[in-house]
């Protein structure tokens, strides 16, 4: 429980709040001490004068009662008579003498006829008192020193008054804080288990799960928002793996059925008629050879996704390339009649993988060729701008609706549930590899158009490094 961050937040958020507080709580204490003291000295200065004054005005007259002016001011009186001169010759018939200070009990300065502030202890007491003194003068004669005292007692009484009800102060803010702090603990801490409780799951296997809901626009509800994104795409990748190995199994069982037939019947006898033997080995030949391009694309995509293939940088004249590539169908667009043309603008050398480019139009042709009907009709063009080369696919086929565009590029994805669809996944992939795209135009019944977009010089995406 103490590791936990429903007990960690609110002790550390209570904490800081104690500390702040108790930080507040000396400083105010402190200030108000200081106020305290300097009130009190102001204070008993006035006194000093006015009582300095009063005696001064009454000295041989009717005589001052000490007793009452201490109960009305509340504070002390002492006096330290001027050398050689007694309290009687100041205050004559004075029936309570005011208490007469020893000269070493005052600080010279006062003895001198200043005003000065000061602490000292008064023979046979125990009690601090904070004095001002201030000199009796009657005319330009100074007969001694006045001494106005107020117990520190009082000031700390004063201070310890105020701390008791900043301690009460802050026990109620402590209780707040600490209310507060367990109910923000609660409201992070809640989602953010919720979230640990999905990651059990996602760790698991299971990433069907249910993330908390966090309502705000905060960190916490950030995260969960992009976690649910998380499960939701690994979700989409299993389901994509297992129609993934599905599809593989398919495709591999077609051809792989096909040749254990023709070869079980050549074993067996059947096939005695040479021209059906070598039928049976024609087609024997045909699927090996599509076996192996299927296992050929699906490595090929493997290496694409882990970015674990090689490119080799190298000059490649696209003109001679692009022959190679058109040559490869020219017998296909005769069987099937189709108006099959090519149209080089001008001729263009990039640095790129011959090889991986080659890969890329030939399998933008095979799937022109797939979809354009017999008779219909196929471009090929090359125009190089602007420091890159364009190879352009037309085709006069079904089209392509604009909903579909972007899963055509994904592995398996086949519009008419025919071929791996790994050609044009394969084609994007390996664009983006030598730092070009494949981009398309298409319309549903008026054909489509594939681009491949290169850079005349090789990227770092295409530096021949092995990834």
């Amino acid at each position: 429980m103490f590791r936990s961050l429903r007990f960690k937040v609110p002790a550390l958020f209570l904490l800081a709040i104690v500390l702040s507080g108790l930080v507040a709580t000396a400083i105010a204490i402190g200030l108000f001490q200081d106020y305290a003291r300097g009130r009190a000295v102001t204070e008993l200065r006035q006194e000093a004068a006015g009582i300095a004054a009063l005696y001064a005005d009454q000295a041989g007259k009717a005589p001052i009662s000490q007793t009452n002016l201490e109960r009305a001011t509340g504070d002390n009186l002492f006096f330290v008579p001027r050398t050689g001169l007694g309290t009687d010759a100041l205050f004559p018939g004075e029936e309570e003498a005011i208490p007469v200070l020893p000269k070493d009990a005052i600080p010279a300065r006062a003895l001198r006829g200043e005003v000065v502030e000061f602490e000292f202890t008064p023979p046979a007491s125990e009690r601090t008192l904070l004095a001002v003194s201030h000199p009796i003068r009657i005319g330009t004669a100074w007969y001694g020193t006045l001494i106005v005292a107020r117990s520190t007692t009082v000031l700390r009484e004063r201070w310890v008054t105020l701390a008791e009800r900043l301690a009460l102060a802050f026990a109620a803010g402590v209780i707040v804080a600490g209310a507060l702090g367990w109910y923000l603990s609660r409201r992070i801490t809640k989602p953010v288990l919720g979230l640990s409780r999905a990651a059990e799951a996602v760790a698991q296997g299971r990433y069907d799960v249910q993330v908390p809901t966090v309502p705000g626009r905060n960190e916490i509800s950030h995260l969960a928002d992009r976690f649910g994104e998380m499960a939701t795409r690994l979700r989409e990748s299993e389901e994509l793996e297992r129609n993934f190995l599905m599809t593989v199994s398919h495709e591999l069982r077609t051809p792989l059925t096909a040749i254990r037939g023709h070869v079980e019947a050549l074993r067996e006898g059947v096939v005695e008629d040479p021209e059906l033997t070598t039928a049976s080995l024609d087609v024997i030949a045909a699927e090996t050879a599509r076996l192996e391009r299927l296992v050929g694309d699906v490595l090929d995509l493997a290496k694409l996704e882990a970015h674990r293939f090689t490119v080799v940088p190298e000059e490649v004249d696209m003109e001679r390339l692009l022959d190679r590539a058109y040559a490869a169908f020219e017998q296909e667009a005769r069987r099937r009649a189709i108006d099959y043309r090519r149209e080089l603008r001008a001729p263009a050398v990039i640095e790129s993988d011959g090889d991986r480019v080659l890969q890329i139009i030939s399998n933008l042709l095979a799937n022109a060729f797939r979809w354009t009907p017999d008779g219909g009709r196929i471009g090929l063009e090359l125009a190089p701008h602007d420091g890159q080369v364009t190879v352009a696919v037309a085709d006069t086929g079904p089209g392509i609706p604009p909903e579909e565009r972007e899963a055509i590029f994904r592995p398996f994805v086949s519009g008419d549930g025919g071929g791996t669809g790994l050609g044009l996944a394969i084609a994007h992939e390996l664009a983006h590899a030598l730092g070009g795209r494949v981009e398309v135009e298409s319309a549903r019944g008026a054909g489509s158009t594939f681009r491949l977009v290169l850079p005349k010089k090789a990227t770092d995406a295409a530096s021949g490094r092995v990834r």
